[in-house]
């Protein structure tokens, strides 16, 4: 007599707890290591700019102009615009947008650390810790059969409302109190 054992594949919220428990991970320790961290005050040399704020103020516009492609791009995708845009263009500007993000990310975190002192630079530290999180979880899902219909545009959503508050927090900010400057 032969005995089958069927495997159970997780489904539904269980496929998500990996992502999301990596996505938490992230967040935390880029936090951490950012309070913990003793500022240098210098990270990334700002080639091209005339310093690193106006640096990392264009480089997150960027982003965030990419970001906007990104929902363009994914409510196509998604059946609801009439016009189609090839997944292609979703792929790429969300690789953009995400390699423009890595100096930003990278002078913040070595150059100035997490800092609490001023509200606005507290939700951006808080935001960037996020961003990063759920940009992980929304990676890792991505692959994962079985995740709930509502898993991507939640978590696309999620990446896009923090990089939106990212670009509130830096860029904007800079612009309306600094002035364009290269």
């Amino acid at each position: 007599m032969t005995t089958t054992v069927r495997r159970r594949r997780p489904t539904g919220s269980a496929v998500l707890l990996t992502p999301l428990l990596a996505g938490a991970l992230v967040a935390v320790a880029l936090g951490v290591y950012g309070r913990l961290h003793a500022p240098t005050g210098f990270a990334v040399g700002p080639a091209g700019f005339s310093g690193a704020l106006p640096m990392k103020a264009w480089l997150t516009m960027g982003a965030f102009a990419l970001a906007i492609v990104q929902v363009i791009s994914a409510l196509s995708m998604w059946g609801r615009l009439p016009v189609p845009i090839s997944p292609l263009v979703h792929r790429w500007s969300g690789r953009l947008a995400f390699i423009l993000t890595i100096p930003v990310a990278f002078h913040c975190l070595y150059a100035l650390g997490l800092q609490y002192d001023v509200p606005r630079v507290l939700a951006h530290s808080l935001l960037g810790c996020f961003f990063y999180g759920v940009f992980t979880a929304k990676m890792l899902a991505l692959p994962k059969r079985g995740t709930p219909g509502w898993t991507l545009p939640v978590l696309g959503g999620l990446v896009f409302t923090a990089l939106v508050g990212l670009w509130l927090t830096s860029a904007f900010w800079f612009f309306t109190s600094v002035g364009v400057t290269l």
